[in-house]
């Protein structure tokens, strides 16, 4: 697979498009957090998109959160750079943006500003195991107090056989989107090798274990789920 401009397998002008033919209902998870968010903190103020990509979630929640600032980062300058054009012309009031970094180097900001809302959609799974439980720890840390932090990664099944049938059912899925099945094969390699799912039952444990008062799961399908928990 050719070396993309960030973590994704995609390069950032061409992740809109190419991330809807590898991840099922895509559109479907943005738009579930941001139900979720109108159920959870309707209120909000201030909600940090860390690992933003191309900025299509805080567009789509724009519309539903009139008084809400958004801050956006990104490790990859190329995604950022996307999320800004995508976004441009919206004062500073409504959107921000952060020098690009990961979640886990964001703690410089911590006496800077306290989101009520966190959200990493699709990048935490980038992180192996110290990597991921120091990024949820800042996570945790930058969130004012019943804040809310939600998340949506790959994950990965309990069993070997499991793996082997969500890997093949989610093959199968990109191919019919189109895709070239050396792509799609090359795409299958990444697991465990270019990013690091967790079972779901892990995803529960370390958000318990960093801290979090109300943990859940709030979506789930193929191989990725969605996450959420309450400081």
């Amino acid at each position: 697979m050719l070396a993309s401009d960030n973590a994704t397998p995609h390069n950032a002008a061409e992740y809109d498009k190419s991330v809807r033919q590898t991840i099922p209902y895509y559109e479907t998870i943005q738009s579930e957090t941001v139900d979720l968010v109108r159920t959870i903190r309707p209120e909000v103020s201030c909600w940090l998109d860390t690992g933003c990509g191309t900025g299509y979630l805080v567009e789509i929640a724009l519309p539903h959160f009139p008084r809400t600032t958004f801050v956006l980062t990104d490790p990859s300058e190329p995604m950022l750079k996307q999320a800004m054009n995508r976004l441009k012309g919206l004062p500073e009031k409504r959107v921000k943006y952060l020098s690009p970094a990961p979640s886990e180097n964001l703690a410089i900001y911590k006496n800077e500003m306290h989101p009520q809302i966190i959200t990493a959609i699709l990048s935490h799974h980038y992180l192996q195991k110290p990597q991921r439980s120091q990024a949820t720890q800042i996570c945790y840390q930058l969130l004012e107090e019943g804040g809310v932090f939600i998340t949506v990664e790959n994950v990965a099944p309990v069993t070997q056989r499991g793996i082997s049938l969500g890997l093949g059912r989610w093959k199968r899925f990109q191919i019919e989107q189109g895709r070239l099945k050396s792509v799609v094969e090359a795409h299958s390699r990444r697991f465990n090798s270019e990013y690091f799912p967790i079972t779901i039952e892990e995803h529960l444990n370390l958000l318990r274990e960093t801290g979090f008062k109300i943990v859940d799961l709030f979506w789930m399908s193929y191989m990725q789920a969605g996450f959420y928990a309450v400081k």
